[in-house]
């Protein structure tokens, strides 16, 4: 089997970023999606299951064809294709759970553009989560070869976050995230690195108590359950090469507190993926770059990733749940 990647928004790079990983042919795939958009940059060959796409992705990229619902222009977002855009998703999620493929990676989608085609979703991550009939037990990870991250609140202002942050988030996905390091990473006894929310991890108190009030009692929670999980480690000091080699993953608080020092260290190699769900999912880490989008600058080296992170998990996946039956 290979993993499904998604059309996203047809008007960002997703196109020309499908076409690229194809030439690249690194890890095999088929393409959900309308075969126009790819025509004239790579050979194209519309199948009708996805199992005929291994055979074909040597000579040709197979596609599983979707119609939009106007013409595309690069670097102009129509809602009208938002649909099509919809459908690809729901289309791979559903090949994924029947087992027709080993996983979903999906190009990135402009948010703002699918909530004027009726998108009720924040993003890629929720909609997921709720086609897979798994709503709130989605948690996302960005990973890269140098640092994994999991924010514990995602999508919602900083505001909302400090408002909704308590104890039992922080557990829920503290657990959902020890599992997937053993089922989906083969980490046998995975160490997570738990950071605090204010400067200095609050300094006892001096700069805020939520540490002591929220953060602590979560760590403890793990500690009991078996899950090495240790802090909470002062934010600004936890991604420091040496304290990297401490841990497998950081759980931090907030959106931005773990996708900065991601990106920063590792833009081109991170990997989006969704824990927490039972197909494995993973997106390349960038938006759709509407301003560059058909001018052939896109960097291909975060869908590379997310196919071939896709594939490991799969692997890894397979040989935990073989391990489970034996």
């Amino acid at each position: 089997m290979l993993p499904a990647l998604t059309m996203g928004d047809p008007a960002g790079i997703g196109p020309e970023l499908t076409a690229a990983a194809w030439t690249a042919r690194a890890t095999p795939f088929v393409w959900l999606g309308d075969p126009a958009l790819l025509r004239d940059r790579v050979p194209v060959r519309v199948v009708a299951d996805a199992r005929e796409a291994l055979a074909a992705f040597a000579t040709a990229l197979p596609v599983l064809p979707l119609t939009l619902g106007a013409a595309v222009l690069p670097g102009q977002p129509d809602p009208a294709n938002g649909a099509a855009v919809i459908e690809s998703i729901a289309l791979a999620t559903k090949l994924a759970l029947s087992g027709a493929v080993s996983g979903v990676v999906t190009n990135p989608i402009s948010k703002h553009v699918l909530r004027q085609a009726g998108f009720p979703y924040p993003g890629h991550t929720e909609f997921l989560a709720a086609l897979c009939d798994r709503p709130g037990e989605e948690v996302m990870m960005l990973a890269s070869p140098r640092l994994r991250v999991v924010p514990v609140t995602v999508h919602v202002s900083l505001r909302q976050a400090l408002a909704t942050l308590d104890t039992a988030r922080i557990v829920a996905v503290g657990r959902i995230t020890a599992a997937a390091l053993r089922r989906d990473f083969g980490i046998a006894a995975p160490r997570l690195a738990v950071a605090g929310l204010n400067p200095h991890a609050g300094e006892n108190g001096l700069m805020g108590d939520e540490e002591g009030a929220i953060i602590v009692p979560a760590i403890e929670a793990l500690r009991a359950d078996g899950i090495d999980a240790f802090g909470p480690l002062p934010p600004d000091t936890m991604f420091t090469e040496a304290a990297r080699a401490r841990y497998d993953t950081a759980l931090c608080m907030y959106h931005d507190q773990a996708l900065i020092p991601l990106k920063t260290l590792d833009m081109a190699s991170g990997v989006n993926a969704t824990l927490g769900l039972p197909i494995v999912r993973t997106s390349p880490d960038h938006g759709t770059a509407f301003d560059i989008a058909g001018k052939g600058l896109a960097d291909v080296s975060s869908l590379l990733a997310a196919l071939r992170l896709a594939g490991e998990m799969g692997v890894h996946r397979r040989n935990f749940m073989q391990g489970e039956a034996s």
